[in-house]
């Protein structure tokens, strides 16, 4: 069973890494450190990404490591997806669509010592992905540049993570994980006369660090069938410890002569401090109701920008970002014999802002909402794992910018396992 388990985990990793290296195709993923990824797992995904004030002994959510403590004594589980996405950009009477897949995470979660949990695995942090390019005329002239956009790159995160009931209302935890990734952006002018020098600029950078995570949980019984949850989670902001450069090319066409100006900027990447909070009410095992806030505090970190032969840090680049986001959670009949009495429905909605600045204006503000279910597996051996599916709609829009909306399909399987019991005889 266990070789299943594995083998099943490693197949759809490969399945995953099959389709794509990056998930993301959107221009505003050029700013900053890129498209920041949604880092909750398949339960969550159809309520639209809540899970702080989240606590189920059979749900791994890495969005609160306190949660982590809930899990029984003869529990595995595992938690891995898939995601794809499809895109349609409209700019004025322009438009063009994308699509992309990924591997989303892995992630696992155990007890390992009494009223102590611990989950590892890899989650998404941010996604750089865009190949566009835009005309204009030079004043004064009849000239016209052409400007070409492209990027790849992102981050992922490595986590350990650790959650202590210390008596029964609450709970704390952490997450303590590496943080690597790159990201390579380039910009090529090129004239539409001959004679005109052709300029490309490189941004890359490339970051091995740390990132750290905690968080509580409290549990108010309200009475025999429901409850009332928090849940707080804080993140430290630190420097990345990375020296991002910065390589301008000079390049006669007559004599495709080039001329190379290089840059960098020692410990210039940061994360932010984070913040987040969350209530929930559930009631009777059939149903879970929860509202999310985080802040992450990006404003006045400085980031490199070239600007007119010159980089360096600005301060103006990055703003403090929000995020609101309430889900609900269904579940008709847990124990009956009927299958759909059994399913999980779900259901999300959600608001966010921009992190950046786009030549001093905000970027584009987030409407979502999304819907799942969460199907159970019956088997031979288990009737306890759950594939999740759920599909999210993301409009990003801001006045005379483009207008991006997305259409995501996450498809997960939780597998939980009773690992740690003894077998008997009779």
């Amino acid at each position: 069973m266990k070789k299943r388990i594995i083998g099943s985990i490693f197949a759809m990793m490969m399945v995953g890494a099959a389709f794509s290296q990056n998930g993301v195709n959107s221009p505003y993923s050029q700013f900053g450190l890129g498209a920041l990824d949604d880092q909750s797992q398949g339960y969550s995904r159809g309520m639209n990404g809540v899970g702080l004030a989240l606590r189920k002994g059979n749900v791994v959510n890495t969005l609160n490591p306190a949660s982590y403590s809930a899990v029984d004594s003869l529990t595995m589980l595992f938690d891995i997806a898939l995601s794809g996405q499809f895109t349609t950009f409209k700019e004025g009477k322009n438009r063009s669509n994308v699509s992309n897949a990924d591997f989303s995470y892995a992630v696992g979660m155990f007890r390992l010592l009494p009223h102590v949990g611990v989950s590892v695995g890899v989650l998404p942090f941010s996604s750089i992905g865009y190949d566009y390019s835009t005309t204009s005329p030079v004043e004064g002239s009849s000239l016209k540049m052409t400007d070409s956009y492209t990027g790849s790159g992102g981050f992922h995160k490595l986590f350990l993570g650790a959650g202590w009931r210390i008596f029964k209302p609450l709970s704390v935890g952490f997450n303590a994980s590496y943080l690597w990734g790159t990201y390579d952006r380039t910009v090529a002018s090129v004239g539409s006369e001959s004679q005109v020098k052709r300029i490309t600029k490189t941004y890359s950078a490339s970051v091995r660090n740390y990132d750290l995570e905690f968080g509580l949980q409290w549990q108010q019984p309200l009475s025999k069938k429901d409850e009332l949850l928090l849940g707080a989670v804080v993140g430290i902001g630190h420097k990345l410890g990375t020296d991002p450069s910065c390589d301008i090319m000079t390049t006669d066409p007559l004599t495709s002569v080039s001329d190379t100006t290089s840059f960098s900027v020692a410990n210039a990447l940061q994360l932010p401090m984070r913040y987040g909070v969350g209530l929930a009410w559930s009631h009777n095992q059939k149903w879970h109701v929860e509202a999310d806030f985080v802040m992450q505090k990006w404003a006045g970190i400085k980031f490199p920008v070239e600007t007119n032969g010159h980089f360096d840090m600005r301060d103006d680049v990055l703003k403090n970002s929000y995020k609101a986001n309430i889900g609900f959670d269904y579940l008709p009949a847990a124990n009956s014999r009927r299958y759909f009495d059994r399913v999980h429905y779900r259901f999300g909605a959600g608001f966010a802002t921009p992190y950046y600045k786009i030549y001093g204006a905000d970027g584009p503000k987030e409407f979502s909402v999304s819907a799942g279910i969460g199907l159970p597996l019956q088997n031979g051996w288990n009737n306890r794992s759950v594939l999740n599916i759920s599909g999210q709609w993301v409009h990003a829009s801001s006045k005379g910018l483009i207008t991006e909306n997305t259409f995501r399909l996450n498809i997960g399987i939780t597998f939980n396992e009773k690992w740690f019991a003894k077998w008997k005889i009779d």
